[in-house]
């Protein structure tokens, strides 16, 4: 047996939490990253697979009491406390409902959406929402702030978010701190090239709404999409 700072780096949970995600961890390794400690005898590696040993399955060690837990050599009161508080985050977890998502399913309701984040920005920003298959919005990504050009709005950048989420579709959003939301030539560059991109990938591009002071221009309202 030896102790956790004696492990290589590679095999610490905490280290491995980081590198490869929490799915990757055994249950005795995220245990050991709640006790976080162990004794001057026994690692908290040791300790959290003697509880893991003892509570073979998460609904049993659940159902353990504060004075149970506490028969395990090492498992003092604190440690069981701070076992059955993370037990009953993931109890409240799965007992909370999803939230349902917001459809935006017109530029209306787009602009209401984005209005508040962007009307009194001083810069411009540029903002890629992305919804799924039913016009609902997984969600928002902030991808630039400054002048909008097609060299520094990459298609890679607004693409990649859409990959990893799944989304169906996306609406671009950015603000003209000018208050006129009128589109310049830059504006309908980005567009048009977003478009084609998102064509190319399956992934369609819904729209480009630019917001000012208390109004707004769409691509999709004005056909330019």
């Amino acid at each position: 047996m030896y102790m956790i700072k004696e492990m290589p780096d590679a095999e610490r949970p905490r280290e491995r939490f980081l590198r490869q995600g929490r799915e990757a961890l055994s249950i005795h390794e995220l245990i050991a990253i709640i006790l976080r400690t162990g004794t001057k005898k026994k690692s908290v590696l040791d300790l959290a697979k003697e509880v893991a040993c003892r509570y073979p399955s998460i609904r049993m060690l659940d159902e353990a009491s504060i004075r149970e837990l506490t028969k395990i050599p090492g498992m003092g009161e604190a440690k069981a406390i701070q076992l059955m508080s993370a037990l009953e985050l993931g109890k409240r977890l799965m007992a909370e409902p999803f939230p349902s998502r917001k459809k935006l399913l017109n530029p209306e309701a787009v602009y209401e959406h984005m209005r508040l984040a962007l009307e009194m920005k001083t810069q411009e920003t540029f903002y890629a929402l992305y919804l799924d298959t039913k016009g609902a919005l997984i969600e928002k990504h902030r991808l630039f702030v400054g002048s909008l050009s097609a060299a520094l709005v990459h298609p890679r950048e607004l693409f990649k978010h859409a990959v990893v989420l799944s989304a169906a579709s996306v609406i671009l959003v950015h603000n003209h701190p000018s208050g006129d939301p009128s589109p310049s030539a830059s504006d309908k560059r980005i567009t048009d090239t977003m478009v084609k991109n998102g064509r190319l990938m399956d992934i369609a591009v819904l729209d480009h709404i630019i917001i000012g002071k208390g109004r707004y221009h769409s691509f999709k309202e004005h056909g330019d999409l």
